[in-house]
């Protein structure tokens, strides 16, 4: 942690004794009001700590604290206010964390000083053990469902592949679109790779449907094909397990939303939930295009693959109705990228 103080006193004579009583331990940057010390705070590496007094020309200490707590990159500098008994109420309630009162009692000021910089110390520290520990669970959740995922692959060769071909060719669409008038800006809000990583999750609730329909050799019967319908809220139930604090991170989000609507239908006729145009998640729009490619130009045990150029004589057929027109033209262009994986 830095051990650095600005200080911002414009009387001369307290911000020599500051120095004397202060200099032989921190680093110091002395102001002579509270609009010199914000301009230090702007333009160097943040502080341990900043003291202000709060009676001072062109910005007095409550200005220059106020300033502090508005700005997102300095709003975590602790500030004790050099003032009266009288102005600690509301030096409280404006974010000061600690007092100093005139005139300057030496042994006081190291003291509270160096309590206050040991405590954010200990704050920053534990700041970033909660990070460490939220990017530890974060990864955990991704390997399970990544391990649920590859379950699927192990129980068929077919969904392997397929699995596989999804992310390529969804990570392929999504950064084509990163530059779309329309979606760019939305995918760029987050980050939008996490929808090719989330994308090996779409079929993950096909964990539950039996062999005998998962690995059929033929066409579903109505009554099988309700069962496999199963698996789009069944993954999505599955992932939802993970969603405990009502606020997920971006990646379990689009687990979620593509695990559950990527068998939606632009018209509003797709399951489970017969969402219809936007109103579907765009991660599930994007991966539902590009499962229908990929399942219509590879062979399953049902059927034979399809030419590339039928598939997408499919696909623009269903235009506005299966899928987004928007995503439809954005595959037309780099259809030979699509292409490539197959190669």
């Amino acid at each position: 942690m830095s051990n650095r103080i600005v200080i911002a006193e414009d009387m001369e004579e307290n911000r020599i004794i500051l120095e004397a009583i202060l200099g032989d331990v921190y680093d110091l940057d002395i102001a002579e009001d509270g609009k010199q010390a914000l301009e230090i705070l702007k333009n160097k590496p943040h502080p341990a700590l900043v003291i202000s007094d709060v009676m001072m020309p062109e910005m007095d200490g409550f200005e220059l604290l106020a300033n502090i707590k508005a700005d997102s990159e300095l709003c975590n500098i602790p500030v004790i206010l050099i003032t009266s008994v009288a102005e600690e109420t509301k030096g409280l309630q404006a974010g000061a964390i600690d007092f100093i009162a005139k005139p300057f009692n030496s042994d006081i000021v190291r003291l509270r000083v160096s309590n206050q910089i040991e405590l954010s110390s200990y704050r920053e520290s534990l700041e970033i053990m909660a990070d460490k520990r939220a990017q530890e669970l974060i990864a955990a959740k991704e390997t399970f469902l990544e391990t649920m995922a590859t379950m699927i692959e192990y129980r068929s060769i077919e969904s392997g592949t397929h699995i596989r071909h999804i992310r390529e060719l969804t990570d392929i669409l999504v950064q084509h679109l990163t530059t779309h008038p329309k979606y760019g800006p939305i995918l760029l809000q987050g980050n939008p790779a996490t929808i090719a990583q989330a994308s090996p999750l779409h079929d993950v609730g096909k964990i539950a449907i039996p062999d005998h329909i998962l690995l059929k050799p033929g066409r579903l019967t109505p009554e099988e094909f309700k069962i496999m319908e199963t698996h789009a809220a069944v993954g999505s139930d599955m992932i939802s397990t993970m969603m405990t604090d009502g606020n997920p991170d971006e990646y379990l989000r689009h687990c979620y939303d593509i695990a559950r609507h990527h068998h939606e239908r632009w018209n509003g006729k797709g399951y489970p939930d017969k969402l219809a145009g936007e109103d579907i998640p765009l991660s599930a729009r994007i991966v539902a295009i590009v499962d229908v490619y990929d399942a219509l130009v590879s062979k399953r045990c049902y059927k034979d693959e399809m030419s590339t150029d039928a598939a997408m004589a499919i696909i623009r057929k269903e235009s506005g109705v299966h899928f987004d027109a928007e995503l439809v033209k954005a595959v037309e262009e780099i259809e030979h990228k699509f292409r490539s994986v197959y190669q």
